[in-house]
């Protein structure tokens, strides 16, 4: 089985950063997009942020400038690093991926993380 193991979420005050982090571990045979996804109460679950494979990084508007996506192909992991956080960032953060499982690699399957929850407080 896959899992997608994230970390890294807390309480910040405005202007503060957070470092997340995601670990996809299984029989994976390979990783194409990995993302993260914000959900705050009452709203849609907005895509953040998305890496390729090859580490080409797109945000959303209203973060550029203060998060950075990267990831480690070598240890299967995304990192989102946000800076200067602001109380509208506050959400519930999804690490997402698409994988091919060395098992069925024909088929790409689409898994997402338990969710971490991040508060900026002002």
């Amino acid at each position: 089985q896959v899992q997608l193991v994230e970390s890294g979420g807390g309480v910040v005050q405005a202007g503060g950063s957070l470092r997340l982090s995601c670990t996809a571990s299984g029989s994976i045979f390979s990783i194409n997009v990995m993302g993260w996804y914000r959900q705050a109460p009452g709203k849609q679950r907005e895509l953040v942020a998305s890496i390729t494979s090859g580490g080409s990084a797109t945000l959303v508007d209203s973060v550029k400038g203060r998060f950075t996506a990267s990831r480690d192909n070598a240890k299967n992991t995304v990192s989102l690093q946000m800076n200067s956080l602001k109380p509208e960032d506050t959400a519930v953060y999804y690490c997402n991926a698409d994988i091919q499982l060395a098992s069925n690699r024909r088929t790409v399957f689409h898994y997402w993380g338990q969710g971490t929850q991040v508060t900026v407080s002002s």
